[in-house]
């Protein structure tokens, strides 16, 4: 029988969730934001993909997965009017890659400046 495995976050921050779940080979991760390891926040809805997807990979690769194992992709959105910036920077940085199903969908009240957050399902891969 499989068990549910939990991954903790890096910084040794405390939070009230896991930075990951895990079971048989599935990884269901935390909405990856925009935010810098320094605490920042990119600006621009291209920047902000960039540094969201850079958190996704390395919250894959602490799950034993990486982009090759998406599996399905939410992503919220502050305005769909940003929409085509948005995927223009999306298929940039899955270029190469399989493209995963993906549900993209406005939000309101991010909080601070964030424009973006993602969220992901993928096969462990590693």
């Amino acid at each position: 029988m499989s068990e549910i495995i939990r991954g903790q976050f890096d910084d040794g921050k405390p939070r009230p969730y896991s930075a990951s779940a895990s079971f048989d080979r599935l990884v269901f991760l935390c909405g990856q934001v925009p935010t810098r390891p320094d605490g920042s926040c990119a600006v621009g809805i291209t920047e902000q993909l960039r540094q969201a997807f850079d958190n996704l990979e390395a919250a894959l690769a602490n799950a034993n997965s990486d982009l090759s194992g998406l599996l399905k992709l939410t992503v919220y959105l502050a305005d769909l009017d940003e929409f085509e910036e948005y995927n223009a920077a999306y298929l940039t940085r899955l270029h190469g890659y399989p493209l995963p199903p993906r549900t993209t969908v406005q939000v309101a009240r991010f909080r601070g400046e964030k424009r973006i957050e993602i969220d992901a399902i993928a096969a462990v891969t590693a």
